[in-house]
Parts: C-alpha cells; structure tokens; sequence
C-alpha cells in the first residue's frame, strides 16, 4: 500500500490538473470579448455593448449559440478524420502547461505543506513544451484535408509549410536563453533571472538576448497564426482556411486551441525573456512583500497577450513568399547568429 504522503502529492497533482485545465477552458471567455473592444476602440467604435454591461456577457451568448448551433459535416468529408482533427489540434495546447511553472511555492495552512505552482518541474521543460506544441499542426493540417474542400486543403498546406518553417527559428531563438541558465526546466531558467544588473536593472534575458528575443516573438506570431502571419485562415482568399468547413462545438475546439496558443506564447516568453514571477529590482520591499509573485507573472502575461491583440488590427497580412522568405532567409540565419555570439561571449 502507497504511503500517505504519497497519496497527498498525487491528490495535489490531480487537483493541480483540474485547476489548471478549468481556467484554460474558461480563458477564452474574457479574450475574446477584450480582442473585440479592443479591436473597437482602435477601429473608433464600441465593440460588444448589447449583452451586459459594455457587453461583457457577450462571450457567454456567443458559448451558448454555438454549443445548440447544428454540427454540419460536409459531404464526402472523411468524416472519422473530420471529427478527430479538433481533438488533435486542441490536446496539445493543454498538454503544454504541464510543465509551465506560474509561480514559487506556497504554504498551505491548513496541511502545512509547501505546494510547487507547477504540476510537474521537468528537467527538460523547454524541449517538452517545443515539442508538444509542435502536434498541434497535425490537427490543422488533418481538418484541412478532410473537409473535402479546396479551401481547407489549402488552409492546411499553409499551416504545414509555416509552422515546420518557423518552428526551427523558434527553437534556436530558446538555445541562447538555455545556454546563459544551463538548464532545459523552466523553473531554473526562471530562477537564473533573479537579482538586478548593476543594481538598477532586472536580471533578465531579454537584456543578455535581445536578438534572441525579437526571433522568438516573430516566428512565436507565426506559429500561433496571427496576423501578419494569419495565412492559413486568410479570409480574404480562402474564406476561413482549415476551419471554413466547421460549425458548432468542434469550430470552438479550433478557436480555443488559437487563443490557448496565444496564451502559450506569451508565458513563454515571460518565462523565457522577462524573469518569470521575478519582481523587477527597483520595487519597495514592503510592495513586493504585499504583491504575491503570482500577480507579477499574470501582469506580464496579460502585456503581451494586449500586445499581441494590439498587433492583429495594426499590421497588414503578408504574402505567403515574404512570410517564407522571413521564416528561412531572415529568421533561421539570425538565430545560429545569436547562438554563436552567445557561446563566444560565454566563453
């Protein structure tokens, strides 16, 4: 028989998952309605205003209309492929936060027990999160192929060609961080950006890899396709893409799984480049005492998802041979540029 601390870990492990997979079902909800005022205060309108107050509501309705709207499967559409490819885009981006840590420990009073903020510290998180959330592709690419619509077809052909070509800019911008942390887990990489350069700065990657962090924001852009990089959905030529075919509940698994991805990239590069849960330096100790780290973590987060929110009614979309040209003549020389430059100031 397991012993009882055994069972605790492995209760708090399960707890951990439910937790965390609640809040990433939910994200959505508020997203989507910030995206839309967003986009209508930039655009000189109101965004969402009827449902609720300032239309807050609107994301719940938008919920209920497509959980009730008809689930349409095309004709001569694979349609065991058809309706597996949501799953398949949709598990990855869950599957990543696994191993996300969102913060330090805390003391939980009533066990007494110290709880990590990640559901697991792999000695490989980086490389785990890279490759899990490579599979998502496989989701997109299979809905595109299987609705038996050229469209889609095409959609998904895109989607392949643009995340295999800037999946490698985006692994190579990650070498220089793991090589000034010497670790792949996430939660040292986090660690290794504490303390202040010259007492006024923050300890931070983003100051030792600056090149390394603009590629990880392009080809992140790319990966997560949005705009100026939207070319697998691309209404103006393919109508909607991949997804042009699907309606109801599986059209939601496929907006879920892009939001999540923003999400994903955003985390990461808090993780990767902006110290984590890390306080910057110049903050009173009496603030940071009362902020728990969590907070500082969410609060960078929630920068960039408005960042990326910011850049979708901002740019324009480019053709498909710039982004190409970008991805493997621009992006993948810079990267094994910044990861020589850092190896030599290394040593």
């Amino acid at each position: 028989m397991p012993d009882v601390n055994t069972l605790i870990e492995v209760a708090l492990i399960i707890v951990k998952v439910v937790i965390v997979s609640m809040i990433l079902f939910s994200l959505p909800l508020p997203l989507t309605w910030l995206e839309r005022k967003i986009a209508g205060h930039i655009q000189l309108r109101l965004g969402p205003f009827r449902v609720g107050p300032h239309g807050v509501l609107q994301p719940l309705a938008d919920m209920i209309k497509l959980m009730f709207k008809e689930d349409i499967t095309p004709y001569k559409a694979d349609k065991w492929l058809f309706r597996l490819s949501p799953i398949v885009a949709m598990v990855p981006a869950f599957a990543v936060y696994a191993t996300i840590p969102f913060g330090n420990t805390v003391t939980v009073p009533f066990i007494n027990k110290e709880i990590s903020l990640h559901i697991a510290d792999m000695n490989v998180g980086i490389l785990y999160v890279l490759a899990i959330g490579g599979i998502t592709v496989y989701g997109i690419m299979l809905g595109g192929w299987a609705s038996n619509s050229k469209y889609a077809l095409l959609g998904g052909i895109r989607a392949s060609a643009q995340m295999v070509s800037y999946e490698i800019a985006l692994t190579f911008s990650c070498v220089g961080v793991v090589m000034i942390a010497n670790s792949l887990s996430l939660v040292d990489i986090v660690h290794t950006q504490k303390g202040a350069i010259l007492g006024i700065l923050p300890n931070w990657n983003i100051f030792y890899q600056p090149l390394g962090f603009i590629i990880f924001l392009i080809a992140a852009l790319a990966e997560t396709n949005r705009i100026p990089f939207d070319l697998p959905e691309d209404e103006g030529t393919l109508a909607a893409g991949y997804h042009v075919e699907y309606s109801g509940m599986r059209f939601a698994f496929f907006m879920l799984t892009e939001y999540l991805a923003m999400v994903t990239v955003s985390v990461l590069s808090v993780i990767l480049f902006f110290g984590g849960w890390n306080s910057p330096p110049l903050v009173p100790e009496t603030l940071n005492n009362l902020i728990p780290p969590i907070f500082w973590f969410i609060g960078k987060v929630a920068v960039f998802i408005y960042f990326f929110m910011w850049l979708r009614f901002t740019l324009p979309r480019y053709r498909y041979d710039q982004l190409m040209t970008i991805g493997w003549k621009i992006l993948l020389p810079l990267s094994l540029l910044n990861i020589l430059i850092t190896g030599l100031l290394l040593i």
